[in-house]
């Protein structure tokens, strides 16, 4: 199937779509196959709710006398195709972003500061992987003046590959951290992978901003042509940090005064850093960039802050990896403000042969801070238990709900952190 046509068919459509739960009345709908599933089954399903058209790489489910039907040798290869012919028609600049931690975080501050002079397409919540990025990229409207595109991985390659489908222009790195490692070979492998991105812009001339108080970032600076510096003194933008106890308060040169967010640790610092120096690249006025990044509100279960009678929970739940666990656990070992201090901590998942040592390593940095109830609730985080005896162990999260629900905890300062596949959000309504 040429993709000229599709995109055609895609200008006329409302929107494209892979899910037939969420589908909209003209959607373009890709039938998607994984290792569960086979959404060549539901393309009839697709055109009854209202599908314009369907494309379908299983000739089973072909039907030859109804031009709502297009076949391609693979659905998901013609879907990052026609992502990549939408964005050759873009002339706006593509920002890329990836890292270790706080992707996401990273770019819903840069949105922020941003929207604050541009009409600004961003990646929607964790839609950053083969499939999210091309539907990110065919979310790209006329009217739309910039543009940032998450860019996840899980093994070696993964950013190469979303970086040929949306060639980005101009892009950073968060950091790098422990995560994916077994996909990716271990540290090495997440450097690799990571540094994918920085090597598409360098082989395409495009513009790498780089955080030069990074041990690890900072080495790369000498390899690119007037790459973009932040945060430290006689960089393109200087960016001070004035601690975390709990929020991040930073000040901007061109900005008086020092300014609060309301985003937890330390770890956060480099993220707002990222977001005030590329506004500042694209001329987003500094006051406005401040205000864009002190308006911010954490949600979506990274760092957020929920109040429960005399509790307050930090639900960082989203994903965990050794980086983002050691980060949490050492913010929060120096926080202040309830009677009580409990640490929930879940499974890490996809470490591979490094499951059991970096699991207890976790319970070697809890034990280093005074905490009155430390949890432990997975299979994999048990080793943890070896270096802190003392912990409470229950096997999965159901069992730690009928405790907590038992406990009737009053006064706490709570963390709840684990792996996405945990689900330890649900402890919430216990507590």
């Amino acid at each position: 199937m040429n993709v000229s046509i599709l995109y055609q068919l895609f200008l006329k459509s409302t929107g494209v779509s892979t899910d037939t739960r969420k589908i909209e009345k003209g959607n373009l709908f890709f039938a998607l196959k994984g290792p569960n599933f086979n959404a060549n089954e539901f393309a009839a399903k697709a055109l009854e709710m209202g599908a314009s058209t369907v494309v379908i790489d299983d000739p089973a489910y072909f039907i030859e006398d109804d031009e709502r039907y297009f076949i391609a040798e693979d659905a998901l290869e013609m879907l990052q195709k026609l992502a990549n012919h939408h964005r050759h028609q873009l002339s706006i600049p593509i920002i890329g972003l990836t890292g270790s931690n706080g992707k996401t975080t990273s770019k819903e501050l840069l949105h922020a500061v941003l929207k604050k002079k541009f009409k600004t397409a961003a990646t929607k919540g964790n839609l950053n992987n083969h499939i999210g990025v091309p539907l990110t990229l065919l979310e790209i409207k006329p009217e739309h003046e910039i543009a940032i595109v998450e860019m996840g991985a899980n093994k070696q390659g993964d950013i190469q590959e979303l970086c040929e489908i949306a060639e980005p222009t101009h892009g950073f790195i968060t950091n790098i951290g422990k995560a994916h490692l077994e996909g990716m070979g271990g540290p090495e492998g997440v450097l690799k992978t990571k540094t994918e991105l920085y090597q598409h812009l360098r082989a395409n001339k495009g513009k790498v901003f780089i955080n030069s108080k990074d041990p690890i970032l900072s080495n790369m600076i000498k390899r690119f042509e007037n790459p973009v510096l932040y945060p430290a003194k006689g960089d393109f933008c200087e960016v001070e940090f004035h601690g975390a106890n709990p929020f991040v308060k930073f000040s901007v040169e061109g900005v008086p005064g020092e300014h609060l967010t309301s985003l937890i640790g330390t770890y956060n610092f480099g993220n707002i850093a990222n977001a005030l120096t590329v506004g500042k690249f694209f001329g987003v006025p500094l006051k406005d960039a401040v205000e864009g990044v002190v308006g911010y509100k954490p949600e979506n279960m990274r760092s957020q802050l929920i109040e429960k009678r005399s509790n307050l929970i930090i639900l960082d739940a989203y994903n965990a990896n050794p980086s983002s666990m050691e980060g949490a656990i050492r913010t929060f070992g120096k926080m202040s403000g309830k009677k009580h201090k409990m640490i929930i901590l879940g499974d890490m998942f996809e470490m591979g042969d490094y499951a059991e040592e970096e699991h207890r390593k976790l319970g070697e940095i809890v034990s280093e801070y005074e905490i009155d109830k430390v949890c432990f609730t997975g299979k994999l985080i048990v080793s943890a238990l070896e270096k802190a005896p003392k912990a409470l162990y229950f096997p999965d999260p159901f069992s730690l709900r009928n405790w907590l629900e038992d406990s009737k905890l009053e006064d706490y300062l709570i963390l709840i952190k684990g792996s996405r596949g945990m689900k330890l959000e649900g402890l919430v309504d216990f507590i």
